[in-house]
């Protein structure tokens, strides 16, 4: 077997972990069942990295000392199971490319909002002038980023399925934001197994370490009392109690890491909402915990732009706001963008279900919601829930005939909302395929 390492799936994971593998001296064969998109098989090219596509030859992935998989790739798939059937390890990216730099590793997980807060941490490191990278669910691939740059930190959004394959990753700095349901298709529709999965994040940590956490979500703070977690513990909530590294009190966001104390009025953060609170609450602690002074956390907290397809507001034509928080690919998603709708709301969703409860958010349609328009290949599952509530539903199979539909339904003064509950893979290639095309169709109305 040698040293001899196959990367499955071609895409910015895949194409990073390939280019590091390579140049550390590992024999590198990359294979993908889906054609591999010019850019990506333009850096295999460059690097002289043998790769397949629209295939997975057995023979050449087999034989491997291990494998490194996308995190799209389900473990009930053929060739997986026959690689897990050979005792061959299986790593994610992220654990492949944490073992080649000694940079510190902020690290975040959580059903809802890790991405605001990455982009927020990042943006607020950056804004400090430290050398820092960003990286899984967004920005580039850490095992490119390892191979080709210099960073003092990386902040890595996880997703469940990256924290599936990872076993001696360590993060410096650990955040959990909250634990919903999402992706129970993947576990067995089991929520423990999922939970398990989010509670990884935590794994490896050492006393000098740091875990932030939501102390309000029942999840989270049930499986803190349950687990042994050794490193230091900043929980963070609405409400002031014992021990909370972060609250907020007569409108002020307080930050408090070990005496040493933040205060800054809500009115002064750039994002809005319930939801957003938190994340400014988690990021802020992470900038006490590297040791930013007060002023460059206010000015970070106060100048964030935010991020694309999360309550994006898209345009407003005819009286009518539309946002697009294309992003929203689960319930609990939803829940905060219609948590922050103050106008009647006409609601698109749908997309592929991943074992949804809407009943999460019946309240709020029924309260804010006057008109949903389904957008997906198989919409009964909505028609099964929503039906019976007597909110006017229309289906349709594109994101041109929903806004067709969005545009005649709404009155002046309403907000038009694409939250979709959904993954977007019947319909489109991923949630920011989704939202481009929302807002390209929105600048043409």
């Amino acid at each position: 077997m040698g040293n001899r390492v196959v990367i499955l799936g071609a895409g910015e994971s895949g194409t990073g972990a390939a280019v590091l593998a390579a140049k550390m001296g590992f024999e590198v064969f990359v294979s993908d069942m889906s054609a591999i998109k010019p850019k990506y098989r333009e850096i295999l090219e460059d690097n002289n990295i043998e790769f397949e596509e629209l295939k997975h030859t057995r023979e050449l992935i087999l034989n491997s000392q291990k494998v490194i998989k996308s995190p799209g790739i389900p473990d009930k798939a053929p060739i997986v199971k026959e690689i897990i059937e050979l005792g061959i390890p299986i790593l994610s990216e992220i654990e492949f490319a944490a073992g080649y730099t000694t940079a510190k590793m902020i690290c975040i997980t959580g059903s809802n909002g890790k991405t605001t807060t990455t982009m927020l941490i990042y943006h607020m490191l950056v804004e400090a002038g430290l050398k820092v990278g960003l990286a899984g669910n967004v920005g580039n691939s850490l095992a490119l980023q390892v191979a080709n740059s210099d960073y003092d930190y990386y902040v890595v959004e996880l997703s469940s399925f990256q924290l599936d394959n990872m076993y001696s990753f360590r993060a410096d700095v650990a955040i959990l934001l909250n634990i919903t349901p999402d992706h129970l298709d993947r576990y067995d529709y089991k929520m423990e197994n999922y939970v398990a999965s989010k509670f990884r994040i935590t794994q490896n940590q050492r006393a000098e370490d740091h875990f932030i956490y939501w102390s309000e979500d029942p999840i989270v703070s049930s499986e803190v009392r349950k687990r042994s977690i050794v490193a230091k513990c900043h929980p963070f909530a609405l409400n002031r109690s014992e021990g909370s590294a972060a609250f907020v009190e007569c409108d002020q966001l307080s930050i408090n890491v070990d005496g040493d104390l933040l205060k800054m009025p809500t009115s002064e953060l750039a994002l809005s909402g319930v939801h957003n609170l938190y994340n400014s609450m988690s990021a802020a602690i992470v900038g006490k915990i590297i040791g930013l002074n007060n002023e460059q956390i206010k000015t970070s907290l106060g100048n964030f732009s935010g991020v694309e397809h999360r309550l994006e507001r898209a345009g407003v034509v005819n009286g009518v706001l539309y946002i697009n928080d294309s992003k929203a690919t689960n319930v609990n998603s939803c829940f905060y963008a219609l948590q922050s709708m103050s106008a009647p709301t006409v609601l698109i969703l749908g997309g592929v279900d991943k074992g949804n409860d809407y009943s999460e958010i019946e309240s709020l349609v029924r309260e804010r919601v006057h008109s949903l328009v389904f957008m997906g290949t198989d919409n009964s599952k909505l028609h099964e829930f929503f039906d019976k509530m007597g909110v006017k539903s229309y289906d349709t199979d594109s994101m041109a005939k929903a806004l067709e539909v969005a545009k005649s339904v709404a009155n002046v003064g309403d907000t038009v909302l694409l939250s979709p509950c959904c993954a977007s893979f019947d319909l489109f290639d991923n949630y920011e395929d989704r939202g481009r095309q929302f807002k390209s169709l929105i600048a043409k109305l």
